[in-house]
């Protein structure tokens, strides 16, 4: 229950402010910072630790990746959301001797990292 109300705070929080008013550069900024150790720079889950984590890192620039975003707008600020209270992430970092600083998320810093990657993996083939 604690899981759904979170997601859907993640997905609210992205209704109720246009996207058109986040900041890419902030975006791009906590992606560049705190997602493309796995992530990659292209999304395609190219980082230097994709394949270490299991399941590997997917590829978020995929057809099907795509239609995911364009059906459930909120995926991936509730990704972010949700995959701490998972171990993967937290243990394939720790596993691999990456120490990421603690991070005070803010509801556009979620917004902004959202329009960023949507527009990455929108304009990607």
């Amino acid at each position: 229950m604690k899981v759904l109300l979170i997601a859907s705070l993640g997905v609210l929080s992205l209704i109720q402010v246009s996207l058109s008013f986040a900041d890419n550069i902030n975006g791009k900024n906590i992606y560049l910072q705190r997602c493309t150790q796995c992530h990659g720079t292209d999304l395609k889950g190219t980082g230097p630790l994709a394949g270490k984590s299991n399941p590997p890192t997917p590829d978020l620039t995929t057809p099907a990746f795509k239609e995911r975003l364009n059906d459930y707008p909120g995926v991936i600020v509730s990704s972010i959301i949700l995959r701490p209270n998972g171990d993967l992430i937290p243990k394939t970092l720790r596993e691999n001797g990456v120490k990421l600083p603690p991070f005070s998320w803010r509801i556009q810093d979620l917004r902004d990292l959202n329009q960023y990657m949507s527009g990455v993996i929108s304009k990607s083939r």
